[in-house]
């Protein structure tokens, strides 16, 4: 069974340098339900334009809490 959790997200294009160069290898973000979410930073690459990484997100995982994908929703 498969679980999501939403969240909104900014990072500034020259904040996100550090994460792209590994110097910060995980995001932590509170999700609308209060929780304390922790994932690879290098999900949110494929999101990176010229403004940084801007929005609502979807992390869905699996039972076991691996990660599946990783969805802009807005």
């Amino acid at each position: 069974m498969t679980q999501t959790v939403r969240f909104n997200i900014y990072i500034s294009y020259d904040d996100y340098l550090a994460y792209y160069q590994g110097a910060v290898k995980r995001v932590s973000v509170k999700a609308y339900d209060g929780r304390r979410i922790e994932f690879p930073a290098g999900m949110l690459q494929r999101h990176l334009t010229r403004d940084g990484i801007r929005g609502h997100f979807e992390l869905e995982f699996d039972g076991n809490h691996k990660l599946i994908e990783l969805r802009r929703i807005g």
